[in-house]
């Protein structure tokens, strides 16, 4: 008897599936919104274990202080304004006060949540259009999605872009990065296993041997592939390239 495969074993949430908490830093998030506008002051850059952006610790008047993702061009002792009407790099306002077509990162999903989209390094988001007290944004994904007016965004895009040019020059290193992260690594191909350990495994050359299709109500042991897709293959193909002569 083979032992359980990855999926099944990573469903079980083991400690070892699972991102440390040694090297956090503090919650990532807006402050509780407020109808008047605050200023506050780029006290640090930091570096959180497992997070892809930098982080800048803001301190406001009342020696509060909040940690947002750093946008590029943010430095020590820079100012920021959360609220008003100034468009300005860092500065963290609601999309109603946005100019279209300005590039936004760290976007709220819904008013007063803290921030949830666009919040990796590099990233950035392009405010599309605004009517009827909603807003149109283009996420790095090619993908518009609708949004309250009321949701905050930092203008600019987050630093850290050029984090995926430098290539890792040794498995170790790799593998301490996917570790902070609390992703699984290395990963082995289905297909390359032993047939005792994957349901793709085995055979005289690397091949499924059977359909990559798998029911949403197949077993632990034998949901792995394409789970439930609605088009696979030719089908899917020729329906996407019949779209497009449209």
């Amino acid at each position: 008897m083979g032992k359980r495969i990855l999926q099944r074993r990573r469903g079980k949430a083991g400690i070892q599936f699972r991102s440390p908490s040694k090297g956090k830093i503090a919650p990532v998030r807006y402050p509780r919104p407020d109808s008047a506008a605050q200023g506050a002051v780029v006290t640090a850059i930091l570096d959180e274990r497992g997070r892809s952006a930098p982080l800048a610790q803001l301190r406001w008047g009342d020696n509060a202080y909040t940690y947002l993702p750093a946008v590029a061009g943010m430095y020590v002792g820079g100012q920021v304004t959360m609220g008003g009407t100034k468009s300005a790099e860092g500065n963290v306002l609601p999309l109603s006060s946005i100019p279209e077509g300005t590039r936004v990162c760290n976007i709220e999903l819904r008013p007063g949540d803290g921030g949830r989209l666009v919040r990796a390094s590099g990233g950035s988001a392009v405010l599309f259009s605004k009517a009827g007290g909603r807003a149109i944004v283009k996420l790095p994904s090619g993908k518009n999605i609708l949004l309250s007016g009321a949701c905050r965004a930092t203008v600019g895009e987050v630093a850290g872009g050029g984090r995926r040019e430098k290539p890792f020059l040794t498995a170790g290193a790799r593998h301490h990065a996917m570790r902070a992260s609390g992703r699984v690594y290395p990963r082995m191909r289905g297909i390359a296993m032993a047939v005792v350990y994957h349901p793709f495994g085995g055979g005289r050359h690397q091949h499924p041997g059977k359909s990559t299709s798998t029911s949403r109500n197949a077993p632990p042991g034998r949901k792995v592939g394409l789970i439930a897709p609605r088009k696979t293959g030719r089908k899917r193909l020729a329906r996407a390239s019949a779209e497009v002569s449209k």
